[in-house]
């Protein structure tokens, strides 16, 4: 090596481009070079003849921000070694100790790959890495990301549960996880571990909503099905949809765009006793309070006696889950992809709010919006929960 380039992201060794005797140097530490910049004479061995070329910076496209030339005694001692022991045969250029061997263009491809030639074994001549030897170590890194378990994540690499007899520490019972928990299971960790997961928090004032729940659900018991919050928060969501359209849209495969749509399918997160499903309700913008729930009661009962049809669980655009009737103050939901946002909805309670005067008894519902930053900033999540919030606490502006 003659010299180092250092770039923002690597560093790289620039070699001898031949064996033979430096004569001089014609850059010193620190130094700024450019492409076709002299950095040392070299004196060729060749038989009995010898003759002068200069080595010149390697690699066009790299642009060093600094240069550090080889120990001048160092490198001569070593280069004219060959021509001290009386050989005149070309003898390549004695490789320093504890430095990687591989040429350029080798080094090139292994930075292309994000690779550390630290892990390459190189087969050329005296340990040199070839090309042969990255692709060989790249090959055997893809092979083995087969064999890692689907849950593993794509791109992550996740390390190995824990092996544990618990028998050791006492009396064990195992039992088998349902069909549902499994493939659940198996797309919640894809869907944690390749999706940026940020969640806003937010409150909605529901006094007013409840009321006119309530006055209104024995009308809707005399017609079978019953008016839950729930449906006037699939109305709030499908009009906050509508202000906001990239929280109804889903990123492309290649990640270069989005795809919006027109359309509007709410998912319902439903405990069921073998794990959670999540029917989808087709057209909600199209349904009035009393058919969302009349579907939604028909789905729900479906997916509790395990009768979803595979379509009934397709399509969704955003999703809804609704902890209300357990309890909480706020929780983290999962996104559903391909879908790119999630509302969680908590158990409501009373608080004093301020009212200007005095404090007022409110009933007040925690919302808990999960959404993927690679489409959805900050900024955005909070105005859409706003806006829901907005909706709830006077549910007349929905159908504005």
């Amino acid at each position: 090596p003659l010299l180092t380039l250092e770039t923002d992201k690597a560093t790289m060794e620039v070699p001898s481009p031949a064996a033979g005797v430096v004569d001089a140097v014609h850059v010193s530490v620190g130094d700024k070079v450019s492409e076709g910049h002299i950095v040392v004479d070299l004196k060729q061995v060749a038989g009995e003849a010898a003759a002068e070329a200069p080595a010149t910076e390697a690699e066009p496209e790299e642009a060093p921000a600094a240069a550090e030339s080889a120990p001048e005694s160092a490198a001569p001692e070593q280069a004219a070694a060959p021509a001290a022991s009386g050989s005149n045969s070309h003898q390549p250029v004695p490789e320093f100790s504890g430095s990687i061997h591989a040429s350029p263009s080798v080094r090139r491809l292994a930075r292309e790959l994000s690779l550390d030639l630290n892990q390459v074994e190189g087969t050329g001549r005296k340990g040199r890495i070839t090309h042969d030897d990255v692709h060989g170590l790249i090959k055997q890194e893809l092979n083995r990301s087969k064999d890692m378990p689907a849950t593993s994540g794509a791109g992550l690499a996740v390390a190995a549960a824990p092996q544990v007899d618990f028998s050791k520490f006492g009396d064990v019972e195992t039992r088998p996880l349902s069909r549902i928990q499994k493939l659940s299971g198996a797309n919640l960790h894809r869907n944690w571990v390749s999706i940026p997961h940020v969640t806003q928090h937010d409150e909605a004032d529901i006094t007013d909503l409840e009321g006119f729940r309530k006055a209104h659900d024995a009308m809707a018991r005399e017609q079978g099905t019953r008016l839950t919050l729930l449906v006037f928060l699939i109305k709030s969501c499908v009009a906050a949809l509508k202000q906001f359209p990239h929280f109804n849209a889903s990123l492309a495969a290649d990640g270069e765009s989005l795809v919006y749509k027109n359309y509007f399918h709410i998912g319902i997160a439903v405990d069921t006793p073998n794990g959670l499903v999540v029917p989808v309700i087709r057209d909600c913008d199209q349904k009035s309070l009393l058919e969302l729930a009349q579907e939604l009661t028909v789905l729900s009962g479906k997916a509790r006696d395990g009768k979803l049809a595979p379509k009934e669980m397709q399509g969704g655009c955003f999703s809804i889950s609704s902890l209300g009737g357990i309890g909480g103050t706020g929780f983290t939901p999962i996104i559903n992809a391909p879908e790119v946002a999630i509302l969680g909805v908590s158990r409501s309670s009373m608080k004093p709010v301020w009212d200007g005067e005095g404090f007022d008894p409110r009933l007040m519902l925690p919302l808990s919006l999960s959404y993927d930053h690679r489409v959805i900033d900050g900024a955005d999540a909070a105005r859409f929960t706003r806006f829901l919030a907005t909706r709830l606490e006077d549910f007349r502006r929905v159908m504005l």
